[in-house]
């Protein structure tokens, strides 16, 4: 279940909560908005039953206030969506920093490394094998991969705001990916066969470049 398909069934974008380090949680305050005079927790609940019938939807838990919390069993479908439709419209993507001083306090460098090394990841899998077919999503369980996959969970209700703040965004899902790209290898080792969470983490990187591509501008190298 990803950010698109949960506004279809709530009329509005949810936005991660929490961490995701242990398990992927999107909230939503859609049931005040729907109250009509009715008690928000009264129509938060009627929300969440017809919620829990879909595939995908792990549990909706509903607090005192109505707020909807959506915990979702597959949080690798937000990358897989994102590859396969592009993101969202991006009206005014953010102008990116300079790329010199090439160091780590740069956001413009920061964000150039990260695109350039999504597009390595591209290269190397081509090299060694990794199948661009056969993505499973439920693969992409690590939390630095989970990290990753919370930010470009944002997209739509970023989209969605008034302020949603691309350059930033740009620098976290930056830094998030370089934490994914060092801690958890996408392309085998040594002479290890290629397996699922290969062409997973190739799929999370395509849509990590897809994504910061979209959101600032100039265009991005794809080496350094």
């Amino acid at each position: 279940m990803t950010p698109d398909q949960l506004a279809e069934l709530l009329g509005a974008p949810p936005a991660p909560w929490g961490s995701w380090e242990s398990e992927a949680v999107y909230g939503s305050p859609v049931a005040f908005r729907a109250a009509s005079g009715r008690p928000p927790r009264e129509v938060a609940e009627e929300i969440a039953e017809r919620l829990r019938e879909h595939h995908g939807i792990k549990a909706v838990t509903v607090r005192p206030d109505g707020f909807l919390l959506i915990t979702v069993t597959a949080p690798g479908e937000v990358a897989g969506e994102i590859v396969r439709k592009g993101p969202p419209e991006i009206r005014e993507p953010a102008a990116l920093a300079p790329d010199f001083p090439r160091t780590w306090d740069n956001p413009g460098f920061v964000v150039r490394y990260a695109y350039a090394r999504a597009a390595a990841v591209r290269r190397w899998a081509r090299d060694l094998g990794v199948p661009e077919e056969g993505f499973r999503p439920e693969a992409l369980d690590d939390p630095h991969d989970r990290a990753v996959l919370r930010l470009l969970a944002e997209l739509p209700s970023r989209t969605a705001s008034r302020d949603p703040a691309w350059g930033a965004y740009a620098g976290q899902l930056a830094l998030a990916y370089h934490d994914a790209h060092e801690h958890c290898p996408a392309v085998p080792w040594g002479d290890r066969p290629a397996s699922d969470v290969h062409t997973a983490r190739l799929r999370l990187a395509t849509a990590v470049r897809t994504v910061l591509a979209a959101v600032v501008t100039p265009a991005l190298p794809e080496r350094l």
